[in-house]
């Protein structure tokens, strides 16, 4: 929150029109902008002075991409007719819509809802400018303070200004009026020329692309011509070399190897351009999957460290990655476009080192190679993605490249959606980034990703989730893996509505930003239903409005973007509340048992014991637990044994297994368990603090609410 003005005279909305456009100065907006948004607020603020009596005006920075929001609220008696005012249609003497319909034509956002005897909300804003830095938390906070300290202007100045830019207005538009007269005069004389140049142009751009589909055919039938007896010369030269024809003397072996190395280069040359050729041919095919940009990492240490020269002064760091989500996208082309950016570095780097990282913005993972090498010249910068093209520097001459690398990475990136981008100083080194989205946007296999509505599990409780972006949809769907719960997922309130009549969720996520839908009215449907009244509601969206979310009758608000642990936590108070938590643990061994309640010795849970199979599956029949902790090396009944016969049992089939084991498990047996059990800890720990926080993740996945 940047600045709150409290609306009760008139002169507060002359001050509302002048705080408005002096936040916005400080935000980089233009002059034009400027009075745009002081004229859209000083409306809306006298409609709430006029027809309410006054109200408030919030200031804001939100969103990603950011933007400046204001929140006008009354506590007025609402806008009868409010769909024929947006619409257009609603005429009144006192001008009651024009204003609103005017308004909402200046702002990039607006949302308005009036409700009979509550009052009116207006949230409305622009999108800040692509060439104004995002503001971090200390410069807004600085923004704050000086709003705070600047005293109001008199508001005969306010008037004074606005009448300036009225006059402004009207000679620049009297200035265009002139000039769209000879403009036309001058369209009238070229417009056949134009008409005849459109037909040269077409011709030109047939034959254009007729010469662009055979150069394609070209390289792709010469790059397939070529790797046949490339793949000769290599193989003949590695036989020479292994003298299984013979022994070689000194100098027919430095020829041979002259030879191996030209062919490889060219054999890399050939490779590049096939992959080219494919790319504008529109035949390289994209193979969504999930994978994590961990395990990305972990690949590309093993393939690039032989890069670096032995003995080299060069330091090859790759960072580990920190909450970054898993992404569904072409894991082998985001790995090519990241091995042709360290193979870059590498070459041009003398010393110092090169960096691999990467990091979550908004929807998308950008990674970074960075450098410490001779640096690119801003002249030079844009050349570089150009096919072929090599920069002449000291070092150009002492390496090989085909200058096809950063042309295909970008022609990669832009296929997978995302986009390529360096920073680069002669001398000090570059960073060349890939912002790649954390969903393939082309993909129609997405919605596969999430369960059907006829494929739900009996054992995990059902949660429907209302948002419409597919990114936020798929990490929902991953926060909830491996735990309790199921993700039915929705992108329209239709949709929704569809899936309550067939299914009753266990809790609902809602997204209140709603592309041509409206949330808040979706949120008074549900909790006015006497059907689906008692369903908890979690409202997740990007502007903190929990205050109108709890009033209209949320159970519960977060605001995007939000982690795995937060969210099932969320969701296991707001559907465990009020109900007892009991924890059964089965393990013969009384120490462990004995650990097991020191290390949940501050959660608020009701622990009961059972020293082996058959007195833990009575308990659990019995007793209902929500969760059960289960080793499975015990005399008598296994735990594998316990795991079976609570899964045929109806009245213990739904309660949650934890293994809790220092059992050796080969992979088949890791994998039944996986399918049997929310999660599989070890006893050997390293750590206290390592089992206090495994065992308390696998709880919350489980569902309880660990909280006191």
């Amino acid at each position: 929150m940047l600045f709150t003005l409290e609306i009760h005279y008139e002169q507060d909305v002359v001050q509302a029109r002048q705080r408005t456009r002096e936040i916005a100065e400080q935000l980089g907006f233009d002059t034009q902008d400027q009075a745009r948004l002081a004229t859209a607020v000083s409306e809306i603020a006298r409609n709430a002075f006029q027809y309410a009596q006054g109200g408030t005006v919030e200031f804001s920075v939100a969103g990603e991409p950011q933007a400046f929001l204001i929140r006008i609220q009354d506590r007025g008696r609402g806008i009868p007719h409010l769909a024929e005012v947006l619409a257009g249609r609603y005429t009144s003497n006192t001008g009651l819509g024009l204003g609103i319909v005017g308004t909402r034509r200046l702002m990039d956002f607006f949302e308005i809802e009036s409700l009979p005897g509550q009052g009116t909300t207006v949230i409305m804003g622009r999108t800040l400018s692509k060439r104004t830095l995002s503001f971090t938390d200390s410069q807004l906070q600085q923004i704050r303070e000086t709003m705070i300290k600047r005293s109001p202007q008199n508001p005969y100045e306010e008037i004074q200004q606005q009448n300036q830019e009225l006059l402004r207005a009207m000679a620049e538009l009297r200035k265009r009026e002139e000039e769209l007269t000879h403009l036309n005069l001058e369209l009238e004389d070229t417009n056949r020329g134009v008409v005849a140049l459109y037909a040269e142009l077409d011709e030109k751009a047939n034959s254009l692309q007729k010469a662009n589909e055979l150069k394609t055919r070209f390289l792709s039938n010469m790059s397939h011509e070529f790797r046949t007896p490339l793949n000769s010369i290599l193989s003949l030269s590695r036989m020479l070399l292994a003298r299984m024809d013979g022994d070689l003397s000194a100098e027919q072996e430095k020829q041979v190897i002259f030879i191996q190395k030209a062919a490889n280069g060219l054999s890399e040359l050939v490779n590049d351009l096939l992959d080219l050729a494919k790319v504008e041919a529109g035949k390289i095919e994209v193979r969504p999957s999930s994978f994590e940009v961990s395990n990305l990492f972990g690949t590309l240490r093993g393939m690039l460290r032989p890069l670096l020269v032995q003995g080299s002064s060069v330091a090859l760091i790759v960072e580990e990655p920190d909450n970054i989500p898993p992404l569904y996208s072409d894991e082998g082309k985001v790995a090519q476009i990241l091995r042709n950016f360290v193979s870059n570095a590498l070459k041009f780097t003398e010393q110092g080192e090169v960096r691999v990282s990467a990091m979550q913005t908004g929807h998308t993972v950008t990674f970074s190679v960075s450098d410490t090498g001779i640096g690119i010249a801003v002249a030079d910068q844009e050349r570089i993605f150009e096919d072929f093209v090599q920069i002449e520097s000291p070092l150009q001459r002492q390496v090989k490249g085909t200058g096809l690398g950063l042309p295909l990475s970008c022609k990669l990136a832009e296929l997978l959606g995302g986009s390529i981008a360096v920073r680069s100083e002669l001398g000090q080194g570059s960073t060349f980034t890939a912002s790649i989205p954390i969903v393939y946007p082309y993909t129609t296999e997405f919605l596969s990703i999430v369960q059907p509505i006829a494929s739900i599990e009996l054992t995990r409780l059902p949660i429907l989730v209302v948002e419409d972006h597919p990114e936020t949809l798929f990490i929902y769907e991953k926060h909830l893996q491996e735990s309790i719960y199921q993700l039915i997922a929705t992108r329209t309130l239709a949709q929704a509505r569809q899936v309550l009549q067939q299914v009753r969720p266990m809790a609902i996520i809602l997204d209140i930003m709603l592309e041509g839908q409206n949330g808040w009215t979706f949120l008074r449907e549900l909790k006015g239903d006497e059907m689906t009244r008692t369903i908890p509601v979690l409202v997740i969206t990007i502007i903190d409005n929990e205050k109108q979310a709890l009033a209209l009758g949320s159970d519960g608000f977060l605001i995007k973007p939000v982690d795995r642990l937060p969210l099932l936590n969320k969701l296991n108070t707001l559907i465990n509340q009020d109900k007892a938590q009991k924890i059964l643990l089965i393990d013969d061994d009384p120490a462990y048992r004995y650990l097991m309640k020191q290390l949940l010795v501050n959660t608020p849970l009701t622990i009961l014991e059972a020293a082996n199979g058959r007195e833990g599956l009575m308990l659990a029949q019995h007793e209902q637990p929500t969760a059960i902790v289960l080793d499975l090396e015990m005399p008598e009944m296994s735990g594998f044994e316990v795991l079976k016969q609570l899964q045929n049992n109806s009245l213990t089939r739904s309660i949650p297994a934890i293994v809790h084991s220092s059992a050796q498990l080969d992979a088949q047996a890791q994998s039944r368990l996986a399918k049997q059990s929310i999660a599989i800890l070890s006893k050997e720990t390293s750590s206290q603090a390592k089992a206090i926080a495994q065992l308390q993740d696998a709880l919350v996945r489980a569902g309880l609410v660990l909280d006191a």
